[in-house]
């Protein structure tokens, strides 16, 4: 009778161990388990967060009254930080032509030499593409890059703006140029590898990270 119990107990105590072992193997392959979860997850946490804002050259904000004051004059002054912004890709508003607008006023680079008649041209050259663009602001800073033939472009095609049909348009222009022989020099590698070297493809998200930074700043 004894001998029974003790083999009944010790049955009993190898089925608790396996009990154990298995509650123990399982809790350790749940906490693997949670950890690769954890891990997997964690760059679509950092891909959807705050993406950061570019630098912002003090210079501009000694520009900020001359932009205005032009702004004004062809009434558009609601886009001075568009203007800013397109002043900080263009030059970070550094050098005698911030606004890079030599070309827009005498069809080569560096007539201009006075900050105050690079803001004025390029003011002024803007306000005529916005109202090309009759009024719309991505279109218009595109052609500022562009010129104006991009919205004859995309008038023609019936198209509104959007990245694809920057790209689009900077693949006809540097095929049109010849890509070998080309006088557009490729900005970026993204570009090159599209062979849309002309002009800068991704000058709109640029020039509104740009003013989503100067909004930001006068904000504070």
């Amino acid at each position: 009778m004894k001998r029974r119990k003790k083999r009944q107990l010790a049955e009993l105590l190898k089925y608790l161990i396996v009990i154990c072992l298995v509650f123990f193997f399982g809790l350790v392959s749940l906490s693997l388990l949670v950890n690769y979860v954890a891990e997997q997850s964690e760059p679509e946490l950092e891909e959807s967060g705050p993406r950061p804002l570019p630098a912002l050259n003090q210079k501009i904000w000694e520009y900020k009254p001359i932009v205005e004051k032009y702004a004004e004059q062809h009434g558009i002054e609601e886009q001075t930080n568009t203007i800013l912004a397109m002043m900080m890709q263009e030059s970070g508003g550094r050098g005698t032509d911030p606004m890079q607008s030599s070309e827009s006023l005498c069809g080569e680079i560096g007539c201009i030499d006075d900050p105050e008649h690079s803001i004025e041209q390029g003011v002024s050259f803007f306000a005529w593409v916005y109202e090309q663009a009759e009024g719309d602001t991505a279109l218009a800073v595109q052609a500022y890059n562009f010129g104006p033939g991009f919205i004859n472009y995309l008038q023609e095609t019936e198209e509104p703006y959007s990245e694809d049909a920057a790209i689009a348009y900077s693949q006809y222009m540097y095929e049109e140029a010849g890509r070998e022989a080309s006088i557009y020099a490729c900005r970026r590698e993204e570009a090159e590898e599209l062979d849309a070297c002309y002009g800068d493809i991704y000058y709109v998200s640029s020039v509104m990270s740009y003013k989503e930074a100067i909004e930001m700043e006068l904000e504070n």
